[in-house]
C-alpha cells in the first residue's frame, strides 16, 4: 500500500478502502465505484459537476448526492463522495477509483490485467482469456477490457510491467521493419 499512498488520491482511496473493510463492504463500495466510473464516462454533466472549478463546495455536496441516489450507489460511497465534495476533491474521482481497485485486488489475492483488443470480447473470451492468464501467472486475474480498433486485431495484455503484444499493427510494424532490411 506504500506506493498507492504517496499520492493524495491514493491517500482517499486507502481511507474509503479502510472503511469499507471494516463495514465489511469492500465488495459493495467496489461496485459502486465502477457504476460511478461508467456514469462519469457517459455524462458531460456528471464530469464537469466533478471538475469544475466554479461549482461551490455546498452546491457539489447537494449534486453529487442527488447522483449517488440517482444512481443507487452504496452509504459507505455516497458519504465518501460528500466528504470529497466538502474538500472539493471530486475532481480526483477517475484516480480514487483506480487505486480503490487496485486495493480491492491486493486484498483478494487477485493480479489485475490491462487488456486491449481491436472489438469487444464476448463473455465466452473473456474468460478463456482470465483461464489462460490464471495459468500463466499462477493467481486468479481480474481483467480490464478496453478497446482500440487502431491495433487491428489481436490482443495486447499488461500485467504490472509484463506486456504481451500480439497485436496485428505490431506484427505488420516488425514485418516492415524487416523488410528494410
Amino acid at each position: 500500500m506504500g506506493g498507492i499512498q504517496a499520492s493524495l488520491s491514493g491517500r482517499y482511496a486507502v481511507a474509503l478502502f479502510d472503511l469499507a473493510r471494516e463495514g465489511k463492504a469492500i465488495d459493495t463500495v467496489e461496485a459502486s465505484l465502477a457504476t460511478l466510473r461508467d456514469a462519469l464516462a457517459e455524462s458531460a454533466d456528471l464530469r464537469a459537476l466533478t471538475s469544475s472549478p466554479v461549482v461551490g463546495r455546498e452546491a457539489a455536496a447537494k449534486a453529487i448526492a442527488a447522483s449517488a441516489a440517482a444512481l443507487g450507489l452504496d452509504p459507505v460511497t455516497t458519504k465518501f463522495l460528500g466528504v470529497l465534495a466538502q474538500n472539493r476533491r471530486l475532481g480526483q474521482l477517475p484516480q480514487i477509483i483506480r487505486a480503490y481497485r487496485d486495493l480491492a485486488r491486493r486484498h483478494r489475492g487477485e493480479v489485475s490485467a490491462e487488456v486491449v483488443s481491436a472489438h469487444p470480447l464476448s463473455g465466452d473470451q473473456v474468460d478463456a482469456l482470465k483461464q489462460q492468464l490464471r495459468t500463466r501467472v499462477g493467481r486468479e486475474v481480474s481483467v480490464d477490457l478496453s478497446v482500440d480498433p487502431q491495433i487491428l486485431g489481436g490482443l495486447v495484455v499488461r500485467i504490472g510491467s509484463q506486456m504481451i503484444d500480439s497485436s496485428i499493427r505490431t506484427r505488420l510494424n516488425a514485418l516492415a521493419s524487416a523488410m528494410k532490411g
